[in-house]
Order: C-alpha cells, then structure tokens, then sequence
C-alpha cells in the first residue's frame, strides 16, 4: 500500500534555555493510504502538539514530517499554504463553520477558493452530501441544524477537495452521544467506502474504538500501539481501555 504520511524522528521544544519543555520526543511511525489511526494520550501528553505539527499549524524542532512525498517541514509561505488547502482536510471540534454561509456554501468554500467552475462544484457538493445523509440541510444555516449534522457539514467540508489525508482533533468533544455515534459512522463510511485516510486524536475510548490502529502517546514519547485486527469494536474498546489504565491516566476521561 501507498504511505501517506511517515513521521521521522521529530522532536518539539517550546520555551527558552532556562526553561525548556521536550512536548514530543522522538517520535516516529507511519500511516499507510485507507488506514484510521487515532492517537491518544493524556492531557499534557503531547498528541494535540503532534497533530498541529502533522497539520502544518506548528513547526518540529527537529525531524521531518513527509506527507504525500512532500517532505513538509522544508515547505513555506505559499507554498506551504497551498499544501495544506489541497492535501489536508480538518475536522475540528468546535466545526469552524461560518455562520453567515449555508451548508452548501461551507462546504463549497475550498472549491470556490480554488476557482472551480461552478458547475463542477455543484456536482461534488451534491455527491458528499448524499454520501453523509446530508443532502435536506444543504441549504439551512449552521444555527438550524444540530451538532450532529454540523460536524457532518464539516466533514464534507474536509473530503470535498479529495485531500490526501483527513485530520481530526477531538472530533466528538462537542457533541452528544447520539450525535457522536452519527459523525462516527460517517467517518467510517469516509474510511471504508471512500478509501479516505484519517488520522484522529480523541482521549475517548468508545471514540478511539472505531480506529483500525491507535498510537498511544506519554511524556512525548509512543507508549504503545494497538491494532483492531479481526476484533470486534467492542473487544476493540476493552483493549483501549486497558492500556490506558496502564498509562496512568485519568479513567474518568476516556469512560
């Protein structure tokens, strides 16, 4: 299969000589095309710091992030923006919708930006919309609709450019268990059906449970990893949460 991502090494410092905080330390692995990976840890322990430096948000210390044959961590200005609007797609918990725009219009946005004719951005926006069981809110306002079927505006939002990898950070934070199990089953449909790539940082586990493979993070450092293999989601989730029983994490974060 195609790597998509491979992470080599990389380190992040923040602060100055005298006080000097190591958030990730080391840190290698890769994410092959088709794959869901979660990353999870405890607060503190580095992963939101690993995916902004994966996104292009932050920049490593040292280490190279290459995305796509891209090695991104020598990209800049332009260049890197230009990167990030056509190989990456977000999904953020908070959805960073506008509210002045409608469904339709949100998820066309990168489209428009990229000035495709209209035309094509119809048809593209029509498709996605019916894949996430979105279609009867395409022309609503974020404020109409639930949490739910904003994070599902959202995740059209992220695959409508076809990017190479599709980056989530805490994607269920801010919904309901309901809602929550909905978006999932989205992201599986994303996953499965469209072949998209998903890497995803959450602290819970019932979240986590949908992931092929979890990369665990402490102290800056992989902890441990898991892969679903042939277990059912459930025995999935058992395994997840032992291990981060083992990390010493607070239990109440990830039940």
């Amino acid at each position: 299969m195609e790597k998509v991502l491979e992470v080599k090494n990389i380190e992040k410092y923040y602060g100055n000589k005298s006080n000097l905080t190591k958030a990730i330390d080391n840190i290698s692995f890769q994410v092959e095309e088709g794959e869901f990976v979660g990353i999870m840890g405890a607060s503190g322990s580095g992963k939101t710091t690993l995916l902004n430096c994966i996104s292009t948000i932050d920049r490593v210390t040292a280490g190279n992030i290459i995305i796509n044959n891209q090695d991104i961590t020598k990209l800049k200005g332009n260049k890197l923006n230009k990167f990030r609007r056509e190989e990456l797609g977000f999904i953020f918990q908070d959805f960073n919708l506008l509210d002045t725009l409608t469904a339709y219009e949100n998820i066309a946005l990168a489209l428009t930006i990229q000035k495709i004719n209209t035309k094509e951005i119809d048809k593209k926006v029509k498709e996605v919309a019916e894949k996430l069981g979105i279609t009867d809110i395409l022309n609503k306002y974020p404020y109409q609709v639930s949490g739910g079927q904003k994070q599902r505006i959202a995740s059209a939002r992220a695959i409508i450019t076809n990017p190479k990898m599709i980056l989530a950070d805490e994607p269920t934070g801010a919904l309901d268990s309901k809602s929550a199990r909905q978006l999932l089953e989205s992201f599986e449909l994303l996953n499965k059906k469209l072949k998209s790539t998903i890497l995803m940082v959450t602290h819970d586990a019932f979240t986590a449970s949908y992931a092929d493979r979890i990369i665990f993070i402490k102290d800056g450092k992989i902890f441990n990893e898991l892969i679903k293999g042939n277990d059912t989601r459930k025995q999935f989730f058992e395994k997840i949460i032992e291990v981060q029983t083992l990390l010493g994490g607070d239990l109440n974060d990830v039940i």
